[in-house]
């Protein structure tokens, strides 16, 4: 399980992650990143991905990870069964869809002790968590997202985003000051896959909501 990047060497490097999309507004999240030249990891939940998979292969075709995030954003307690349930039919949705099999697991809300993430470790996959929380879904303005962000921030930070679950204008509009602002700091933004090569991971000693 992962959560933050002990970075080897001196580069500034952050990794962006979105999760519950792919959704409408994702599109925005598409067009601000590629306005600054960034490329970020997406963790899909299976029913959106079902409901939209033109955006999916969008994010695909413009460079950016891909992680599997359960097919119904459930995160109460589950039998093996139904977690691998969760997890495979979603997985095999994203290879019929992109065409890509990601080894990258997110657990809604974080909670890694619900069988979710046990079965996810079984497979193979790398858990990956956040060292920055951006309080997207609660913040009731794109000025407290900012400031979460950039208050927290440090090199080989994961970002926990969403572009999808609900109305994500106000994380569309915090970008635009996220992603100049740290670019001036001397950060670059990398996928995961990336930020994992670039170092060692540190694991979370307890779930996160």
């Amino acid at each position: 399980m992962v959560r933050r990047v002990m970075l080897v060497g001196e580069e500034k490097q952050v990794a962006l992650t979105f999760d519950d999309g792919p959704w409408p507004d994702t599109l925005a999240v598409l067009e601000v990143l590629r306005q600054y030249g960034v490329k970020a990891t997406f963790f899909w939940v299976g029913l959106h991905l079902q409901k939209r998979p033109e955006i999916a292969r969008q994010v695909v075709a413009e460079g950016h990870a891909i992680g599997n995030h359960t097919w119904s954003h459930r995160n109460t307690p589950m039998t093996p069964e139904e977690a691998g349930a969760e997890i495979e039919r979603t997985a095999v949705l994203i290879q019929q869809t992109t065409g890509l099999i990601t080894s990258l697991f997110r657990p809604p809300g974080g909670r890694l002790y619900n069988g979710l993430a046990d079965y996810a470790l079984q497979q193979g996959y790398t858990v990956v968590q956040w060292s920055v929380l951006s309080e997207d879904t609660q913040a009731q303005g794109a000025a407290t997202i900012v400031d979460n962000v950039l208050r927290n921030v440090k090199p080989g930070s994961i970002v926990l985003l969403h572009d999808g679950g609900g109305d994500r204008s106000h994380t569309v509009e915090a970008l635009h000051s996220i992603l100049p602002a740290l670019q001036a700091q001397g950060y670059r933004f990398v996928t995961v896959p990336q930020l994992l090569e670039s170092g060692q991971s540190t694991s979370p000693k307890t779930s996160s909501n």
